[in-house]
């Protein structure tokens, strides 16, 4: 397999920093004394399911405390709680699976967390209501309750109020699910914006998003980083390791036929194939070890 060499990137300011982080859950070892930093911009972190994304991310929003290790956000240590105050004032959380009140319509969804981050002036809180409601396009269903929203709805919805009050640290975990085409495209343009001025965290498994999006690109596994860098960079981990033939690779190969008729492999070039550019995706698929005995 190719040496996973780290590239790490420029962190002008490191507005969230986390050292020797520890998390269990029984005897799954989750987070394993993970280090990194993060400054403004829009950074990937991508993994197999299990891989310590979720925790972490969980870890950073304060909704879940870790067993041992320090964070500090954007000036503030969430350990304590008017730290964990003081971030959560600052911060827009998309989580996993998020809750609303099916009865509510998506106004008053947003007015209600709104309240939550303490907007106390009505006028003031109803304007920035609006203002997610546009951002996510859905503004002409301001008065249609969540019960009836569909799931790529709901899910921009949860995204509306993670943009509640201009968030500082925005901590995204799977935001694209649900979305079609379009709204993915919506998204990405969004998120880029808000990463010109902000910490932007975003978990997929949509390793198109991750190229397309993001300058930084975390691969977790095991609760390590294994990789800290450029989307490129983490393409260049395949280079010499895809190619393209006409013939049927063998077992222990990991392969498909493309629209054209031809076999993209990732690993050993089978006889006759030729190189082909690698992708984020090649290299992440490298990197976790996920070639081996596939086809």
């Amino acid at each position: 397999m190719t040496d996973p060499a780290v590239t790490v990137p420029l962190v002008t300011v490191p507005l969230v920093t986390v050292r020797g982080l520890r998390k269990r859950y029984g005897r799954a070892l989750v987070l394993d004394d993970l280090d990194v930093t993060f400054g403004a911009g829009v950074t990937g972190l991508l993994g197999r399911n299990g891989a310590g994304k979720t925790t972490l991310l969980r870890c950073l929003a304060t909704t879940l405390a870790p067993d041992a290790g320090e964070i500090r956000a954007l000036g503030f240590d969430p350990a304590t709680r008017s730290g964990r105050s003081g971030v959560r004032r600052r911060l827009g959380y998309l989580p996993q699976d998020p809750g609303f009140y099916p009865h509510f319509t998506a106004f008053e969804t947003l007015d209600y967390v709104a309240i939550l981050k303490e907007m106390t002036d009505r006028r003031e809180r109803h304007r920035e209501v609006w203002r997610v409601l546009s951002e996510v396009g859905l503004d002409d269903r301001a008065r249609t309750k969540v019960r009836k929203l569909s799931g790529g709805m709901r899910q921009r919805l949860a995204l509306a109020q993670a943009l509640l009050r201009e968030p500082g640290l925005l901590v995204l975990d799977e935001p694209t699910v649900g979305l079609d085409p379009e709204q993915r495209l919506r998204l990405r343009a969004l998120v880029s914006r808000l990463g010109e001025n902000r910490t932007v965290l975003l978990s997929t498994h949509q390793t198109e998003d991750v190229a397309a999006l993001c300058e930084r690109v975390l691969v977790m596994d095991a609760g390590r980083i294994l990789f800290d860098g450029t989307p490129a960079g983490l393409a260049a981990v395949a280079t010499g390791r895809v190619s393209l033939g006409d013939d049927r690779p063998g077992p222990g190969s990991l392969f498909w036929r493309t629209a054209d008729g031809r076999y993209r492999t990732i690993g050993e070039a089978p006889a006759g194939a030729v190189a082909a550019d690698p992708t984020v995706e090649d290299g992440y698929l490298l990197l976790v070890g996920r070639t081996e005995g596939a086809a």
